[in-house]
């Protein structure tokens, strides 16, 4: 596979599937590509190569999980963030399962990285005062 396939399957990533099959709003694929930029950078740095010279092969379930660690200790990020960052990540991967078969074992190796657990705290509750406002806040004209 050439190098140049890397940058292909990113931006085919983003134009064709994010954008014209999914229909994604801006929001959301600028998170998504947040994330690739955030994984590009890291692999650049672990790996030594400059971006143009990376590969997608580069990109294995080691590399992955030390890019996941990096999000927690390094940036700080919650397990909500990391679990989001490992979605784009999965979608990714599936693309590339599908637009290059050949890596479809690199990728179910990645697709198996699971998301961790998270802890929901208890949900906010209006107090009565604000019930009671929301109660009396619709115009019983129409």
């Amino acid at each position: 596979m050439s190098a140049a396939s890397l940058p292909s399957l990113v931006q085919r990533f983003v134009t064709q599937r994010l954008l014209e099959q999914q229909g994604l709003g801006s929001h959301t694929v600028a998170s998504y590509r947040d994330t690739l930029r955030l994984l590009l950078a890291f692999a650049t740095k672990h790996i030594g190569r400059a971006p143009s010279k990376l590969r997608i092969e580069d990109f294995d379930v080691s590399l992955i999980e030390r890019f996941l660690q990096r999000l927690a200790h390094g940036r700080g990020n919650s397990v909500r963030t990391r679990n989001t960052r490992l979605a784009v990540m999965h979608a990714f991967f599936r693309f590339v399962a599908v637009s290059k078969p050949a890596l479809y074992l690199q990728c179910q190796r990645i697709l198996a990285i699971p998301s961790k657990r998270c802890e929901h705290g208890p949900g906010e509750f209006l107090t009565e005062s604000e019930a009671a406002a929301l109660v009396e806040a619709p115009d019983v004209r129409t």
